[in-house]
């Protein structure tokens, strides 16, 4: 279905069902509660570990009386061979004779590969490095296991718990909810499940039910929730994708059990709860350190932008007042959350009335369209002064394309992954749009292909989009 059709099914003039408005807000109101909520589930158990690496690797230092360069790398290597590893990864079932083969492997490997670019630089050395590493892989071994068994007291003293939600209230969730409540050395307080048809009923549960899947968002909020563990359930399986995608906005560690688990099958990140496993899921990319890195690239690669094609800038200014009149034109637009902004772009004609820029779908064809617009169209030099909202923040230069308050109650209402692609700030280009989705083209594909883009983020994919962009405009592929 197009945006056509959909044009067509609701009459004009039509507001935003409630219910989007509703569940806008409620991702609003997430949003600053996890900023504003100090979280030190994964920070914690990573400066600890942290510390024991670099206390052990001194302590090793110290006793063998060696120092240098070559020992500062054999620090460094250390630690990106345990980051690499996922060493400082949070865990729930923690024991140092997992850790032993992997921490003893990397020390010994980030020993011999320093000691062997030293001597391939034509420096004196001696075996005091391995030395140094294998001495390293005593104390820290030692440490961690010190370390862990103090987590474990605190857990089991209510010093270091975490509020859980369990979805399904069916037999191995119902079986999940007790181990946790009989183990609190795992860290996970149970507080409830979420099933719209529990197949336990009052008497088989120990935990109440607290809401279907619909209200997931509501109950994430009330009770604090900081884990979802996913357990079978009467639910669609296609239902489960907006509620890990909700867990995601509200910070949430994700947790599920994986199918045919009596076979060993899992994947991920495997963790164990009384020989139940348990597969972490990945944190989603906008919840990464790197994504901090996209906003500082958005602020310097738009100041550049704006300074470089200043000429441009002006003269498509000029032109437009020439044959135009007004130069800019804003238009309401919704981005991260729901929130709307006031979308920058050079004027191609001049509305009608403000009801028509906020609900007319498509211009390409208007007999106002002039000649200077059409040109600023068809090589998306409309979109340059969109960089200002880039710049102030409304955008970012790579995310799913802004839409209309009007159409995206239209389109929430139609599309149930549609609401998704407000999870990130809105783009001046996207994965949808290099792939040829743009104007009148399959809403439901753009939602698609916007969701994909947000689940597989990385900083090498916004540059790939980018390039593709830059391609495209330059070869006047705009619409």
């Amino acid at each position: 279905m197009t945006a056509q059709d959909v044009r067509d099914l609701t009459p004009s003039g039509e507001q935003p069902a409630a219910s989007t408005a509703k569940v806008l807000d409620i991702g609003r109101r997430s949003e600053r509660a996890t900023r504003s909520a100090v979280d030190l589930r994964g920070l914690g158990l990573l400066h600890l570990l942290l510390a024991i690496d670099v206390a052990a690797w001194a302590a090793a230092n110290a006793f063998i009386g060696a120092f240098g360069v070559g020992f500062v790398a054999l620090l460094v290597g250390i630690v990106l061979l345990n980051a690499v590893g996922g060493l400082y990864a949070p865990k729930l079932n923690m024991s140092v004779l997992d850790e032993l083969p992997s921490l003893a492997g990397r020390a010994l490997a980030a020993g011999a590969v320093v000691t062997s670019l030293r001597l391939l630089a034509g420096e004196e050395v001696g075996a005091r490095i391995l030395h140094v590493a294998a001495l390293y892989c005593v104390l820290v071994i030692l440490s961690r296991a010190a370390a862990y068994s103090m987590v474990r007291r605190w857990r089991r003293a209510g010093l270091v718990v975490h509020p859980t939600l369990i979805v399904g209230a069916g037999q191995v969730g119902g079986w999940v909810a007790d181990v946790l409540c009989e183990h609190p050395e795992y860290g996970l307080r149970p507080v409830g499940f979420l099933d719209g048809n529990p197949l336990l009923g009052p008497g088989q549960r120990s935990l109440p039910v607290l809401g279907n899947s619909d209200e997931l968002a509501v109950v994430l909020r009330r009770y604090g929730i900081r884990n979802v563990v996913v357990a079978f359930s009467s639910e669609r399986e296609s239902a489960f994708v907006d509620i890990l995608r909700t867990c995601d906005r509200f910070d949430c560690e994700i947790f599920y059990v994986p199918r045919l688990y009596e076979l060993g099958a899992g994947e991920g990140q495997l963790d164990h709860i009384w020989s139940l496993p348990l597969v972490r899921l990945p944190r989603a990319p906008f919840r990464s350190q790197t994504w901090r890195m996209k906003r500082a690239f958005d602020v310097v690669a738009s100041a550049m932008a704006i300074v470089a094609l200043a000429p441009v800038l002006l003269a498509c200014a000029a032109a437009v007042r020439w044959r135009i009149g007004p130069v800019l034109f804003r238009q309401r637009r919704v981005g991260l959350d729901g929130r709307e902004f006031d979308l920058l772009k050079f004027r191609s004609l001049t509305p009608v009335d403000e009801m028509e820029g906020a609900s007319h779908w498509n211009i390409a064809t208007d007999a106002r369209l002039t000649a200077v617009g059409r040109f600023l169209r068809s090589t998306s030099l409309d979109e340059l002064p969109q960089l200002l909202n880039i710049l102030r923040g409304d955008m970012s230069i790579v995310g799913p394309r802004p839409e209309r308050p009007y159409f995206v109650g239209q389109f929430t209402d139609l599309f149930p992954r549609y609401l998704s692609r407000h999870r990130v700030p809105a783009g001046l280009t996207g994965w949808a749009q290099i792939h040829g989705l743009r104007g009148d083209t399959s809403i439901e594909d753009r939602a698609r292909f916007d969701n994909y883009y947000i689940e597989n983020w990385s900083l090498w994919l916004d540059i790939k989009i980018i390039l593709r962009t830059v391609s495209q405009v330059a070869k006047a592929g705009g619409a």
